[in-house]
């Protein structure tokens, strides 16, 4: 298991850390009632798209409870806090259902949260394999524990392939403009002792034009049909360098977060963030007054820039990705 757990329920409140924090401190927040934990998604101190599913399934929990929210008014209100992460809507909607039925919404959102954390420890086992070989590998964004509940989805199969391998070695893009990658992935590694080093998002071309990098392996936070990836922005950018250096480009994921519904990344909501993200550097400007910004907080890396995706099932050519969804569309289960 990961040394890291993000959120968790006790005592009839949820608790999260804190991911906006850190590094410099571990917070954990106790949420009563829906509209906190709303909040906590918006503001990202709770963030990750399989985190912020169990989260919203919290969410809806804590509603069923309050004795004022209607199950539709409860599902707008946390399905309004962030578009482009599928799994929020995942994870909202099997509550949303066990509410409606008279079942108890507690032991669903309970239920969910387990079968993310096993998938993502089936991730690790199926991923572990393909970085044998790899001397170091490179991930965007934070895809880890925080993420994800426990384990990760890009960075189980690391956490595995590092307790066989000690000598793995991991470059941390720093992710701007939120730092997940400084922040986060490089807290969590370090709470592990995995070999890593932190570079500037646009170091990345570097590092693989001189062989430094033997391969690439992201999270997601929306896969469509035809394996259009939408994923932290800067994630289309690294697959592109990679396919010109020869570098393998994983994608690792739960079900929750593949959306069968979506032909292709051409209809992913993409999320744009406040400009001021960008033109702050903390408290300080970091741009004149006179400027503008556009701060889009995703972007889609095209499915067949992908050399194989992830999955608690095994590992899918994106070839293969339609035919699989189709057959897991054929036989009734849940997600994750």
């Amino acid at each position: 298991m990961a040394a890291v757990r993000a959120l968790g329920f006790d005592r009839g409140r949820l608790w999260a850390i804190d991911q906006r924090a850190l590094p410099d401190r571990l917070i954990i927040r106790r949420f009563a009632r829906v509209r906190e934990v709303a909040d906590a998604i918006r503001s990202m101190a709770i963030r990750g798209a399989p985190s912020i599913g169990v989260a919203g399934a919290y969410g809806m929990a804590l509603a069923s409870r309050e004795g004022r929210w209607t199950v539709a008014a409860a599902r707008r209100l946390l399905l309004a806090t962030r578009p482009t992460a599928v799994d929020l809507a995942v994870g909202v909607d099997r509550v949303a259902r066990a509410w409606r039925d008279g079942d108890d919404p507690l032991s669903a959102a309970d239920a969910y949260r387990a079968e993310i954390v096993d998938a993502c420890r089936r991730i690790g086992r199926h991923g572990a394999p393909l970085l044998r070989r790899v001397e170091r590998v490179l991930t965007h964004c934070n895809a880890g524990a925080l993420a994800t509940v426990e384990w990760g989805t890009a960075l189980a199969p690391i956490r595995l392939a590092h307790t066989e391998r000690p000598e793995l070695f991991v470059w941390v893009d720093e992710t701007r403009p939120l730092l997940q990658g400084a922040r986060l992935t490089a807290w969590e590694l370090a709470r592990e002792r995995i070999p890593h080093a932190v570079i500037a998002d646009n170091a990345a071309g570097y590092f693989m034009r001189r062989g430094e990098v033997d391969a690439v392996i992201v999270g997601a936070d929306r896969i469509a049909r035809n394996g259009d990836t939408a994923n932290k922005i800067g994630t289309y950018e690294k697959a592109v360098v990679a396919r010109e250096n020869g570098v393998p480009f994983y994608v690792a994921a739960p079900w929750s977060t593949f959306d069968a519904r979506r032909a292709t990344g051409d209809a992913i909501p993409v999320e744009e963030r406040s400009p001021e993200e960008l033109l702050r550097w903390g408290t300080r400007r970091a741009a004149p007054r006179s400027s503008s910004a556009r701060n889009p907080a995703f972007d889609i890396t095209p499915g067949h820039l992908v050399t194989a995706f992830v999955t608690p099932d095994g590992v899918y050519r994106p070839r293969d990705l339609a035919r699989a969804l189709a057959r897991r569309e054929r036989r009734p289960q849940k997600s994750g």
